[in-house]
């Protein structure tokens, strides 16, 4: 009897175990909140994307409204395009602007959709025009640095 007692009790951790492993990979992989709701895609280019991955989130107030799908270079353009799924329960206007921030100091990148005007929404197929790129700290830095640099220039 305490032979099996026993058994029990290590196969109960190896589930365990498995499960919080599992629990890890998902939260790594930005999959732990999956949806299976209806989706529309829509596109968006930016000049420069960051660190942004797919999967990422889109939002909008705040709110989680759809998925980054996918992410390709435009070799006409030289731009990042970027393919936004979003949840059909969610519309937007036709002139909405989308932009990439950072959840914190440095933190994960999301796109964020702020709504326009027009009274007709995005659908399937439709681009997003109005776009604004990551921020990229290291550039943050340089201005700052060389802004400072200028300064001292002219004080001499």
């Amino acid at each position: 009897m305490q032979r099996k007692s026993l058994d029990v009790w290590v196969g109960l951790f190896v589930v365990l175990g498995v499960v919080a492993l599992m629990f890890l990979a998902l939260k790594a992989g930005n999959m732990s909140t999956l949806s299976f709701a209806k989706t529309y895609a829509v596109t968006a280019k930016f000049d420069n994307i960051g660190g942004l991955r797919p999967q990422a989130a889109v939002k909008g107030a705040g709110v989680v409204v759809g998925r980054v799908a996918k992410i390709s270079f435009d070799d006409k353009h030289y731009q990042a395009l970027v393919t936004l799924n979003l949840e059909e329960g969610y519309k937007f206007p036709k002139d909405s602007s989308a932009k990439i921030l950072t959840a914190g100091l440095l933190g994960e990148q999301y796109i964020g959709i702020e709504a326009g005007g027009d009274v007709n929404n995005l659908v399937a197929g439709d681009k997003i025009s109005r776009t604004q790129s990551a921020t990229v700290l290291e550039d943050l830095i340089n201005q700052f640095i060389y802004s400072k640099a200028a300064e001292g220039k002219d004080s001499k």
